[in-house]
């Protein structure tokens, strides 16, 4: 169906009776002030839906009314760039950058990169199965709004809940991330005064709404890109001896760090303590599901972002893991005991090096990634809650959406938990941060379980409901076995993250008291997120007394933006399969 057969007239200042059809609300006719945000014009609420997003299939007159009419409240500002650059960069932080220094710690060069491969395949069955789902039902709330309609109602309460407060309790932690990394450079600044600082930046982006963090996110990206391929190409150089003459990269150094101290550090508890680390670093990936919504034509741009994910895993990852471990032995001084920037394999390499200035671009470049992640959270948590309350299962009062397509009342809540950060001005400040990142850390495992169990209920339904795979305009790769592979490895992730809480590496920390009391309490940190997903579960039930969704009743319909048929999506394919040998090649790499 052509674009021009979709175009009605918009009228956002009528007023729908009982009778008439969907009005739309055209943002377009407001002014530039009102679609930025920056007037108390856009804080008023939005008066319908936009209709932006394109539905392809031959529906016509109300039936293509209807199904626009079902498109979200959010509108559709992502470009086609914004998306692609969110997934391939957008969970490229301090995980990467930080995190990987105390995993080359624990793990040794071998058992990162085994963490991170094993972590990779769970992560590309996540992404392939949430673009297959994301491009045919672009739906606001995401894979919240997915499990509510594929697996149980209840089960999508306890999720959605459990994602929110992972973001929510993710902020604060960010923002003091981001106070440490500026104290490589001056400690004379107070710690309350940086906290002040960065909490009004992320506030000020997110008054521009989808935009002001679909451009923060494009450009963060583009420099973390940047400063992971010049730091392969350096540590290339380094490894074969062509560093400063006065570093320690002087000289061919190969894979002595291999052999000295070794490929592990602490065995296959070392590569199990590495596990947590790798999920962490890739939590955010899942955000392109979100974003799906407010993108005009998922169709287009969803294939590219989800198969760049598996680019960014092969090429910035591992790559820039196996040189770490070539260049930095897991015994290195600085590995131990350092917070922040200080503490990571990039920063520690350059200062080896000897090679001045670059050192202070990764370390500006890590701030930036903390900044970037902080309105992650802002962006995941405020759509998730608005979702929740687009169910019933949150205050309605977090439905609001106003003019400038900000879901203002649950971007407020989100930004008042980055107060929070404040508490490590106080002598305790360890013991609470560390059971906020306790909050989060099964979370992410949780929502990845829960997009590969939407998929393989989708692709059930859709079975028993009549329809064929080839209606489906994007194919997961591998199908609903890529998705049960996904489930396998977070199981085993979730054993092994049991393995190593109550058995440590390096043993329990004596500073929490005695030995079973070091053991229960690092048991509880590294698990508190399940229990807290079960009550939430058990109390979606109690609410609203719902069960998990059988084939044939699961709604395939509402939401969907893509109808075409078995012969409409052959003739496409047909038509893309007289394509140039290089075009066909690109498609498959990088495209649909």
């Amino acid at each position: 169906m052509s674009k021009e057969s979709e175009k009605i007239d918009y009228d956002s200042s009528s007023v729908p009776s009982p009778t008439d059809g969907p009005v739309f609300y055209d943002p377009s006719k407001e002014s530039i002030w009102t679609r930025l945000g920056v007037n108390l014009e856009s804080f008023k609420r939005a008066p319908g839906a936009t209709g932006q997003q394109i539905v392809a299939g031959d529906l016509i007159g109300e039936d293509l009314e209807k199904v626009r009419q079902e498109g979200p409240m959010l509108q559709a500002k992502m470009k086609p760039r914004h998306l692609t650059m969110i997934a391939v960069g957008g969970s490229i932080g301090t995980g990467l950058f930080v995190g990987s220094g105390s995993a080359l710690r624990t793990g040794g060069p071998a058992g990162v990169l085994i963490g991170w491969l094993i972590i990779a395949v769970m992560m590309i069955s996540v992404t392939q199965a949430l673009g297959e789902m994301a491009i045919l039902y672009p739906v606001s709330g995401g894979f919240y709004a997915l499990a509510h309609r594929f697996i149980d109602p209840g089960f999508a309460f306890a999720m959605g809940w459990n994602y929110w407060m992972q973001w929510a309790s993710v902020l604060p932690v960010e923002i003091t991330v981001a106070t440490t990394t500026v104290q490589y450079w001056t400690e004379d600044v107070p710690i309350a005064a940086w906290v002040t600082i960065f909490w009004v930046v992320i506030t000020f982006v997110c008054v521009f709404g989808t935009l002001g963090y679909a451009e923060e996110e494009f450009w963060s990206s583009c420099l973390k890109l940047l400063v992971c391929v010049m730091f392969i190409l350096i540590g290339i150089i380094c490894i074969c001896g062509g560093g400063p003459s006065d570093g320690a990269y002087n000289h061919y150094i190969g894979g002595q760090n291999w052999s000295n101290p070794g490929a592990f550090a602490n065995g296959f508890k070392g590569v199990c303590s590495v596990f947590v680390t790798a999920a962490f670093s890739f939590a955010g990936t899942e955000l392109v599901g979100l974003a799906a919504s407010e993108t005009p034509e998922p169709r287009q741009s969803m294939p590219g972002a989800v198969k760049g994910t598996f680019w960014r895993i092969t090429v910035i990852f591992i790559t820039t893991l196996t040189i770490i471990g070539l260049l930095l032995p897991y015994d290195n001084d600085r590995l131990f005991g350092a917070s922040g920037s200080a503490a990571s394999p990039f920063v520690i390499t350059l200062d080896l090096a000897h090679i001045p200035g670059l050192n202070h671009l990764v370390n500006a470049t890590i701030c930036i990634s903390v900044l970037s992640i902080g309105l992650s959270c802002v962006y995941a948590g405020s759509r998730t809650l608005t979702a929740l309350a687009e169910t019933g299962y949150a205050p309605k009062i977090f439905t609001y959406i106003d003019k400038s397509g900000r879901p203002l009342p649950s971007v407020i809540v989100g930004l008042l938990f980055g107060a929070l950060a404040y508490i490590q001005v106080t002598s305790n400040s360890s013991t609470v941060f560390n059971w906020l990142v306790s909050l989060s850390g099964l979370s992410t495992l949780i929502t990845w379980g829960s997009i590969c169990i939407c998929h393989i209920r989708f692709r059930k339904a859709w079975t028993v409901q009549g329809h064929s795979v080839e209606e489906l305009p994007f194919q997961a790769l591998g199908g609903v076995y890529m998705s049960w592979t996904g489930i396998i490895l977070i199981v085993l992730v979730l054993i092994a993250q049991f393995y190593v809480a109550l058995f440590p590496v390096g043993g329990p920390n004596p500073d929490l008291g005695s030995e079973s009391s070091a053991r229960a309490q690092t048991f509880f940190q590294a698990y508190i997120a399940l229990p807290i997903m079960l009550a939430f579960w058990v109390a979606g039930y109690a609410w609203k007394r719902t069960r998990p969704w059988k084939a044939h009743e699961i709604d395939l319909d509402t939401g969907r933006k893509s109808w075409l048929t078995v012969e409409q999506m052959r003739a496409y394919r047909a038509e893309r399969a007289q394509a140039p040998l290089y075009l066909k090649v690109y498609r498959w790499l990088f495209s649909n």
